[in-house]
């Protein structure tokens, strides 16, 4: 017997007491989050004390 086989074939399951996502509800699960507060602030910070100055000689 292969993995699964014994499973492969059985109708997906539909929850009787929860409704069915909407797929934007669905996305919104995936969407991104801040997971490390003020890191974009401190990335820009970072970019903007490091560009290349402009020598006016």
């Amino acid at each position: 017997m292969e993995n699964y086989d014994d499973i492969i074939n059985l109708p997906h399951h539909v929850s009787k007491k929860h409704p069915q996502l909407s797929m934007e509800q669905r996305a919104a699960q995936f969407a991104p989050f801040a997971a490390l507060t003020g890191y974009d602030e401190k990335v820009k910070e970072t970019a903007r004390l490091t560009e290349a100055r402009i020598d006016i000689r």
